[in-house]
């Protein structure tokens, strides 16, 4: 903490000593269109850094000199430049332009708009969006309104199913870049291991953002590694903050799941949310200075979507385990003889069994084999029965999770000399997040339901506590009256903490305890940013020139849980070490098969995955940006970036505009891109339980330089590189208030990470012996596997039209048609020699990357206002998905013939909302995401585990949670 005060300081006396000239005069004023003012215009004076956005009221305050231009830019509303001429200037927007407003992403130019600019960009308004759309989170709203993006909420995949992986034009979520105003954000500690869409990658967790802070967020949809450094391969999305002071916004927001397969499909409702957000800001100063702070709290019911459990639940032997307990014996100490006397007592066992079971000598082998094959058989019916229970009561909870959230955000900028701003933004945000795993049933052959303990099993549960931290504190302004200065630092950390629940380690018996602590991961980063650009205009028709470099600091650590989350005892209480002999083991007393040890569903991290791994990097970059002609623009980026454990990599862009008329843009871009692996790709290790066509599994994730990938011939981690190609046309049909841009894209990626297949231990000793160690029957890794390429296409129309002096209607269309392939496997050759090539990589991971999210996906959003009242209608189509389950066993895509019931078709969502306005302070809105209550399409009946996986738990297109409606009623004080 320190620290932090002692680097503030040290700024604020830089910031103190830029020297420049003064500032003019207080420009005030306020911006309306047709029906009353508008909040959120951007009004930046051309050619510099310095701006402001209008309040509630539409006003606005900015410091310009008499003969600056003030440019007036607002999504769905036309540019518009006025000189300034006096103390007041107050501007009527007019409708037309969709996407001409100043955007910080894509150009370091201060006043390039998104239609104007040489690349793809979106901007997305989610003031708007968070009041009258269904959606509540950052990610949610994007991945209905931005069909390049892609996020889901996962199930029973242990820490996804608090943090959504999303993703970019298909490609993998650590391979798009956020920034918040501008700044890098940090990514989150968790990386996703468990069977997912994004398997093996980090990404960033954009839902600890309140979207009551957020202005707008701007989506730039191409490569932009050598502007903006690693993970800016498929694009960057930027989330603006707001600055608006002067009123409280108040917004209440309560919903549930209404669905025919609502509770396990029982119907009713399930899925309550509630949410509170609350935003405000204050003018400091009389010289634009301003703070603004949000505040949220939401919860989350879990939506649930399994039926009753279909699979075996007890085998014969459990029924002698309830006879033993009932006649007062403890399970624990049941030997064979134990279970032979009360076997003949199991009243569904008839006579002639019985006999047969009291003639058996069970000191003989053969005997005990031919008893223990006696009593497995399927007891279900009976044994439910004879406890009183239901396949109701083994019922896994499929869906999504239980949340609760606080968050606190605040954006801020104070003048402190004529030509110089202070400014700070950040917040902090604990979820607290509780799922279930696989339910832990007897018939489990490897004891791991702990029936001494829990005769009937059990439900275990992950409990994550979620913190994330960031703050960004910076100084901008004019130096020598041609530069804009940038100067920032900006730190982030996000940490997870597991506990397991109701679980057991089952090598302690009855003595078990219930809850677990399973260790903690973290992620910190803290980035310094030093930025200047300089317009020049009597260089061509404009010359941008942006210099700059960073200096970055990442951490990611591990925390060992507590002891009996990790560790498996033997018969005297000693931990089980790889020299521990069988004959000490503890066993399951009927089967004789050796218990597994630790938490189960979620093993804890254990001193071997324990680490603390730090590395830093160094960029330098210049970016040109220039307009030879009115009509011609180019841009050249190049950036060098030197990590401290990867070496380093020089990055070029170079892109281009042409206005074929006033109406119509002709651009497109090339260049090159890296991504570093992250640390968690390096450092993260662990021992966890999976389920292969419903049958447990120990399976150990190891680090590159671990002895295990040594003996196996796996190769140290190395950047991707990618190339990247877009080409595309912008513009807009004033007459018909029209705006469209298509873009196509193809990005090639060399040496892209992915979480590898599964090896096995062998007949190596040595190998056998790691695995013993580390609990696992299995290992994999992180992996330079494949070379891929993905080619696509957006998409974007907005149109806004009025159909009387009080009747308006916005409609826009947005689509995307992606498709990546595999182009070439790199396999090490230890790994070829030794036959393991299908173990390296499979067709089923290549079906997580290439088929398991939609390859087709549009939007259409119609707004209609009339006075009053709003109406927003919205149908998204998501394209048909492939489980990759179905690939399992096969080579490669190429080589395996899908089955038909492992392709989930195309479907339509529909979101409907109508708002009123009861007076200029009060609004309130009803509506439904997933009106008509769809749903996708059927797990193959492979997949399900049960009836519990209705819906495939791989890939999903939208969710299925079906039906969603809400109200909510926003106050402005």
């Amino acid at each position: 903490m320190s620290k932090l005060i002692h680097l503030k300081s040290l700024l604020f006396l830089m910031f103190l000593g830029i020297s420049g000239t003064m500032f003019g005069q207080e420009v005030s004023g306020n911006v309306s269109d047709d029906s009353g003012p508008l909040p959120g215009v951007s009004v930046i004076v051309k050619g510099t850094t310095t701006g402001t956005a209008t309040d509630f009221d539409g006003n606005y305050s900015v410091k310009a000199s008499n003969g600056d231009i003030l440019v007036f830019s607002y999504v769905g509303y036309d540019t518009q430049e006025k000189t300034v001429s006096g103390n007041t200037m107050n501007i009527t927007m007019q409708s037309g332009v969709a996407l001409d407003q100043v955007v910080l992403v894509g150009s370091r130019n201060p006043s390039r708009t998104a239609v104007d600019s040489a690349v793809a960009i979106d901007v997305i308004d989610v003031t708007e969006l968070a009041n009258k759309a269904p959606q509540t989170s950052v990610n949610e709203i994007l991945n209905y309104v931005a069909p390049s993006f892609t996020s889901q909420t996962q199930t029973v995949s242990d820490g996804t199913d608090h943090i959504d992986p999303a993703s970019l034009r298909g490609l993998g979520p650590d391979q798009v870049l956020v920034l918040i105003n501008g700044k890098r954000r940090h990514n989150t500690a968790l990386i996703n291991v468990n069977g997912t869409v994004g398997a093996g990658s980090v990404g960033t967790d954009m839902n600890a953002i309140p979207t009551a802070a957020i202005q707008r967020i701007e989506v730039l949809r191409d490569g932009a590694a050598a502007q903006y450094g690693s993970d800016a391969i498929a694009g960057v999305i930027n989330i603006v903050l707001k600055e608006a002071t002067g009123k409280l916004d108040l917004t209440i927001t309560s919903g549930a799941n209404f669905s025919e397969n609502s509770n396990q499909f029982e119907g009713g409702s399930d899925g309550e949310k509630f949410k509170l957000d609350a935003n405000y800001g204050v003018p400091l100063g009389d010289k634009g200075g301003f703070i603004n702070f949000t505040g949220t709290l939401s919860t989350r019911e879990p939506a649930l979507r399994n039926k009753d459990y279909a699979g075996d639940i007890f085998r014969g032997y459990h029924g002698a385990e309830r006879v033993f307990a009932a006649n007062g014996g403890n399970v624990a100490d049941m030997t064979l003889f134990d279970y032979q006397t009360a076997a003949q007592s199991i009243s569904y066992i008839d006579a002639a069994t019985q006999s047969q079971i009291a003639g058996l000598d069970l000191n003989q082998q053969a005997d005990v084999d031919t008893f223990r094959g006696i009593l497995d058989f399927d007891a279900d019916a009976d044994e439910l029965a004879a406890r009183g229970l239901t396949r109701e009561d083994f019922r896994f909870k499929v869906g999504t999770s239980k949340l609760r959230e606080g968050k606190f955000f605040f954006n801020s900028s104070i003048p402190v000399s004529e030509n110089a701003e202070v400014y700070s933004f950040g917040g902090v945000s604990y979820r607290s997040g509780l799922a279930s795993g696989f339910y832990r049933r007897p018939a489990q052959g490897d004891g791991r339901a702990n029936t001494p303990a829990f005769p009937n099993g059990f439900l275990p549960s992950i409990g994550s506590d979620i913190v994330d931290k960031s703050l960004s504190v910076g100084i901008k302004g004019k130096v020598n009256e041609h530069w804009e200065v940038d100067f920032s630092n900006t730190f982030g950390e996000n940490l997870f903490t597991y506990t397991v629940g109701n679980s057991s380690n089952g090598t302690l018996g009855t003595g078990t305890q219930r809850s677990f602590d399973a260790g903690t991961i973290g992620f910190s980063q803290n980035t310094t940013n030093l930025d200047a650009t300089r317009f020049y205009d009597d260089i061509f028709d404009g010359l941008n020139l942006a210099i700059g470099a960073e200096y970055k600091v990442e951490n990611y650590f591990i925390e060992e849980g507590e002891l009996n989350s990790y560790a498996s005892y033997d018969i005297n209480g000693d931990i089980v070490t790889a020299s521990t002999t069988d004959d000490l083991l503890v066993r399951n007393n009927f089967t004789g098969a050796p218990l597994g040890g630790g938490a189960q569903v979620f093993r804890g991290f254990d001193p071997n995955n324990a680490t603390n791994s730090t590395r830093n990097s160094i960029a330098a970059y210049i970016d040109l940006e220039a307009d030879f002609t009115e009509s011609f623009l180019v841009s050249l980026a190049a950036r060098y970036e030197n990590f401290s454990d990867f070496g380093g990599t020089i990055n070029a862009k170079l892109a281009a505009r042409y206005k074929i008329t006033d109406n119509l843009n002709v651009r497109s871009a090339v260049n090159t891109g890296f991504r570093a692996p992250s640390l968690h790709q390096q450092f993260f290790s662990r021992t966890s339980t999976v389920f292969q066509n419903n049958v447990p599994l120990e399976q150990g994730t190891f680090t590159n330089d671990s002895r295990l990938a040594d003996l196996l011939g796996i190769d140290e981690l190395k950047e991707e590189t990618s190339t990247s190609f877009s080409l595309g046309f912008s513009g807009k049909i004033p007459d018909a208030n029209l705006t469209f841009s298509i873009d196509g894209y193809l990005i090639n990626i060399d040496d892209r990470i992915v979480y590898s297949g599964s090896f096995g231990a062998g007949t190596n000793t040595n190998v056998q012996k790691i695995f013993r160690d580390a609990g696992a029957t299995s290992a994999r890794f992180f992996v330079n596997a494949i070379d891929t390429k993905t080619k696509g296409l957006d998409i974007v129309l907005s149109h806004k039209t009025s159909l009387s002096d009080e009747l308006q209607l916005t409609s826009d269309l947005a689509a995307n048609f992606t498709e990546t392939e595999v182009d070439a496997l790199n396999v090490p050759s230890a790994v070829t020699a030794a036959g393991q090539t299908g173990n390296f990589f499979d067709a089923q991971e290549e079906a997580f990357l290439t088929l398991a999210i939609p390859r087709t996906k549009a939007s259409l959003s119609n707004n209609l206002s009339y006075k009053n009242w709003n109406f927003l209608l919205r149908n998204t189509f998501f394209g048909e998905v492939e489980d990759p389950d179905d690939f399992a066993g096969s080579a490669s895509v190429a080589q395996h013939t899908v089955s038909a019931d492992a392709v989930y078709g195309s479907k339509v969502v529909t979101d409907l909302t109508v708002s009123y306005e009861l007076n200029e302070d009060v609004n309130i809105s009803i509506g439904a995401n997933n009106l008509f209550d769809v749903y996708p399409d059927e797990n193959r009946p492979g997949g399900t585990s049960g009836d519990q996986f209705v819906y495939s738990r791989r890939t999903s297109q939208f969710g299925y949670s079906g039906r969603y409606l809400f109200a909510r009623m926003n106050f402005k004080l």
